[in-house]
């Protein structure tokens, strides 16, 4: 299978889910907040797909990452209904999608800033690379907080199911540590296996 088939059945998968997550979700306002930053994703992979084209480990990320935006915007990631269950039967006191969420947008951007760090700056074999994907990977989530709460501030009750922090106080701090372990897990588990797939494209 071609490098580009794969990328069509990616970007088939993510439509229709993404189609999916449209129909009939918990509120239009918060459908639209929660996949929009997938939206945003794959138009700059659009616009630079022939001069900038990036592993297929790292568009596979993407691609869980947008379903795992647009599963939460379908339901809001208050009411995820297998963490509803898992609340329900005791595993959690809360419904903890969102956790799963705010690990992924560490995990995933992690790796796309190695990419581009690697491939556009000096840093190819620095010690500062990880240090620096990881920077970027927290920047990232500090500023998604900042614009969850200027639209809870903007919308008020209407941007509740955006924030969904469910009357925990340490929400937000706690959303930024989870991409913050997620993005050092990610270096930690996928860096040699990155390396392989940035040598198929350079050679």
């Amino acid at each position: 299978m071609s490098d580009k088939t794969k990328h069509l059945c990616m970007l088939a998968i993510a439509g229709i889910v993404f189609v999916w997550s449209g129909i009939r979700p918990h509120d239009y306002f918060t459908w639209f907040l929660e996949v929009i930053p997938a939206i945003i994703a794959f138009i700059i992979i659009l616009i630079t797909y022939n001069r900038f084209r990036l592993t297929n480990l790292v568009y596979g990320l993407i691609t869980v990452h947008a379903i795992i935006l647009m599963i939460g915007g379908h339901w809001t990631y208050a009411e995820v209904p297998l963490f509803n269950w898992l609340r329900d039967i005791g595993v959690f006191s809360r419904n903890n999608y969102d956790k799963i969420g705010h690990f992924a947008q560490g995990f995933i951007p992690a790796l796309v800033a190695r990419e581009i760090l690697i491939r556009t700056s000096p840093l190819k074999n620095s010690k500062w690379l990880g240090f620096l994907s990881v920077s970027v990977v927290v920047a990232l989530s500090a500023v998604y907080e900042l614009v969850e709460w200027w639209i809870s501030l903007v919308s008020g009750e209407a941007g509740d199911s955006f924030l969904g922090t469910q009357g925990y106080i340490w929400d937000t701090q706690s959303d930024m540590f989870l991409a913050l372990i997620g993005a050092i897990v990610a270096l930690l588990l996928l860096s040699k296996i990155h390396d392989r797939y940035l040598k198929r494209i350079s050679s």
